[in-house]
């Protein structure tokens, strides 16, 4: 993957080319992407460029085997982390990761899910991962250049591997370069999250909304809260509770929040013209100016919540409770 096969941000590629010309490229890097931004391509193409032997002011080459193996996800010195189940170790899992890569580079974390074979479960970065980089990154590199850690969702370490991988991120070995790609940067642990250079990376277009989070489970939330029908929005949320995954719940939460922010920037007067769906500028109307912000909160309680295995009934039925408070 090269920086010209990387649609959008011609910014954060023009920082990243930079950093390595200068030879000032920080140990560790955190991207904050929406889910299926593209950070993920996005990292590949810095490494690519990072590790070629042929790169141009500009790009990798593209050709060297450099190239050839980090485009292809097959570099023995990059080491590629991302959520699985249990206490599995992500090296058990490159083969779907590779499939998925090449047919789809900015996947969402849903579809991750589903090549893995872990949908409804919920994943994790065990500290068995932990144990297992420490390991590969106290030996030499194979190729004796760069060696490179790719974690995908540092969020969803669990406490004693981002415990043990804080040190390395703190003080990496020579030519060893940590790449962290974040959907929830305020759910990183903060001693590694303040230790990385982070960047933003803005979608190349607009991303499509994932077919579970349907705009009608929240128009008929919305329409039985605000003609006050507590029956009504309480059998909504059971059917949201019934989503095939709790991936699909937590993407409908994600969903939910977006318009939510609409329905905040529209009651502040702030015009985005036709990138509102009317239906949110009824709400708006509608709706305390107090509810959008206090919704949020809402909604990422039970966001965070379904991470911790909660029962979803119980938990849709606690938020459009509050929700029913607050509008």
């Amino acid at each position: 993957m090269t920086f010209a096969q990387v649609q959008g941000n011609p910014e954060v590629k023009r920082a990243l080319t930079g950093m390595v010309d200068a030879g000032r490229v920080p140990h560790a890097i955190l991207f904050h992407e929406d889910d299926g931004g593209g950070a993920f391509p996005l990292a590949i193409a810095f490494l690519q460029y990072l590790f070629c032997q042929h790169r141009s002011g500009s790009d990798s080459c593209g050709q060297c085997p450099s190239c050839g193996k980090i485009s292809k996800l097959i570099h023995p010195d990059v080491h590629l982390i991302f959520p699985t189940a249990a206490s599995a170790l992500s090296e058990q899992f490159l083969e779907p990761l590779r499939r998925l890569y090449a047919a789809q580079p900015c996947f969402r974390e849903a579809d991750l899910l589903e090549a893995l074979g872990l949908e409804g479960k919920i994943p994790m970065i065990a500290v068995a991962e932990s144990r297992r980089l420490l390991e590969k990154l106290s030996l030499s590199a194979l190729e004796g250049g760069y060696r490179a850690v790719v974690i995908y969702l540092p969020e969803r370490l669990n406490a004693e591997a981002a415990n043990r991988l804080l040190k390395m991120i703190e003080e990496p070995p020579a030519r060893t370069q940590f790449l962290l790609i974040t959907h929830q940067p305020e759910r990183v642990l903060t001693t590694i999250s303040s230790r990385c250079q982070r960047i933003r990376v803005q979608p190349a277009g607009a991303v499509a909304e994932p077919e579970f989070a349907d705009a009608q489970l929240l128009d008929e939330l919305m329409a039985a809260l605000l003609d006050r029908d507590l029956p009504g929005a309480l059998e909504v949320s059971e059917r949201i509770a019934s989503l095939p995954s709790r991936e699909n719940a937590k993407a409908f939460c994600i969903f939910a929040s977006e318009r939510l922010r609409q329905m905040f920037l529209c009651q502040q007067g702030v015009d985005l013209g036709g990138d509102i769906p009317p239906q949110v500028r009824q709400w708006a109307a509608k709706c305390r100016k107090t509810f959008p912000r206090q919704a949020l909160e809402a909604l990422d309680r039970a966001q965070t919540l379904i991470g911790r295995n909660v029962n979803l009934k119980i938990l849709f039925a606690d938020m459009t409770d509050r929700l029913f408070i607050l509008i």
